[in-house]
């Protein structure tokens, strides 16, 4: 072949084995990504709520955590905890629009029956409030926290019964 200018230059062999490296990795993150998307605006009002009632079951697994001994317990993180979950139980609320949105798990009823709903959050809100009373006191004494602890999950899981299509 007269005239071309013949190539010498080899391949790396670090290019296929990069390309290797980062193929099998490929579903993975591809799968992480539309899962992490969820299809739901984080701004929109269930994308609000959501976010939330994420950061209040976190902040209530915790608490629960280290009364029951799967987290060390912590007297100061105990009180910030409470503190925090008081402050988020009341705001999901805000966030329930007058009519159910298509992708909410809510069972309709949330909707209907606003008055009972309104009643079941005011629970959780009172048993949140009772909570960080009881951190005043000190030293904190987990068994005497308990209590209120599983007066703030039991609050919670009435709403979801009623209300929660799971």
């Amino acid at each position: 072949m007269a005239g071309e200018a013949e190539d010498n230059r080899r391949p790396s062999p670090a290019i296929p084995a990069r390309t290797m490296i980062f193929k099998p990795l490929l579903p993975g993150v591809i799968a992480l990504a539309l899962v992490a998307c969820d299809g739901v605006d984080p701004d929109s009002p269930l994308g609000r709520r959501q976010a939330i009632f994420k950061q209040m079951l976190e902040t209530s697994e915790n608490l629960g955590g280290m009364l029951r001994g799967r987290l060390g317990f912590d007297e100061q993180r105990f009180v910030d905890g409470a503190a925090r979950l008081d402050a988020l139980s009341r705001q999901p609320w805000q966030h329930f629009p007058p009519v159910r949105e298509a992708d909410s798990s809510a069972r309709d009823e949330l909707w209907q029956r606003q008055e009972r709903f309104r009643q079941l959050a005011g629970d959780l809100e009172r048993g949140t409030a009772a909570l960080v009373a009881a951190t005043v006191a000190r030293p904190l004494e987990p068994a005497a926290l308990a209590p209120h602890v599983q007066r703030v999950e039991d609050a919670c899981e009435a709403c979801h019964r009623e209300f929660r299509a799971y």
